[in-house]
């Protein structure tokens, strides 16, 4: 609990046998996190079996793999069926610590904002953690053009790392995203389109075998999704088009 603030982390995991456990001890380390919710997304390793022995976390399993966008949309309907206030995003692959969780949740429990995100490049140090050179111009050069067609100013749009209100996600029509990688950026996206501050605190980068990336092939695919996203909500804020993702009587 955070100040009688129920407080939930959900992990979207897939082939995460190997770190899950770490990523959730450090989790429960933090000493306000009241749930832990892990859904396996299919995986071909013992991520499952793993994570049922994990105490006091629930888990729930795809029969088939979904994606990691349909992942998050079982994460958050589960967290808000757990009557959660506050719900954060960690990646079971432990690229992201969880020592960041009692910051982001009070940046939402004191009501400050209702969307958090960890950044990797506030920090100005992801190259230094093992950032590929690819994926951080790639990362830097998407930023700036989504910054421009959504009018926010984020570092980062593709962190994993995340954390929202219960009144915001409930707000959010995320049933209406796509079930891939897409998904990220087409919820902050909405989340702008609502009206909402998006926070960021830095966040360390660590890049190693057991952590989970997407390939140059699936990142190229994963950036066009991000402009289809953008391009559709600058046109609805226009009123040229209009989009499921960004309905005009949600503005």
């Amino acid at each position: 609990m955070f100040q009688g603030k129920k407080v939930v982390v959900v992990m979207p995991a897939y082939n995460a046998a190997q770190t899950i456990r770490r990523t959730y001890e450090e989790v429960m380390e933090q000493g306000i996190v009241d749930v832990v919710i892990v859904v396996d997304d299919a995986s071909k390793d013992d991520t499952a079996a793993t994570a049922r022995t994990l105490s006091n976390a629930i888990v729930e399993v795809h029969r088939q793999n979904r994606g990691y966008g349909a992942n998050q949309k079982t994460c958050y309907r589960l967290a808000l069926e757990q009557g959660a206030d506050i719900v954060i995003m960690v990646h079971p692959d432990y690229q992201y610590t969880p020592k960041l969780i009692p910051a982001m949740v009070s940046m939402i429990g004191n009501g400050l904002y209702h969307c958090v995100l960890g950044s990797r490049i506030l920090g100005g140090q992801a190259l230094k953690g093992g950032m590929p050179i690819w994926k951080y111009a790639f990362n830097r050069a998407l930023t700036f053009t989504e910054n421009v067609f959504l009018g926010a100013k984020l570092s980062e749009y593709h962190t994993g790392y995340r954390a929202f209100s219960s009144e915001l996600l409930k707000k959010l029509s995320i049933e209406r995203n796509s079930d891939d990688f897409v998904f990220d950026n087409q919820m902050l996206a909405q989340v702008i389109w609502h009206g909402y501050t998006v926070a960021e605190v830095t966040c360390p980068t660590k890049y190693f075998p057991d952590a989970s990336s997407i390939n140059f092939r699936r990142s190229v695919a994963y950036g066009l999704g991000c402009l289809c996203t953008m391009v559709a909500f600058r046109l609805s804020r226009w009123g040229v088009v209009r989009s499921a993702l960004f309905p005009p009587h949600d503005r």
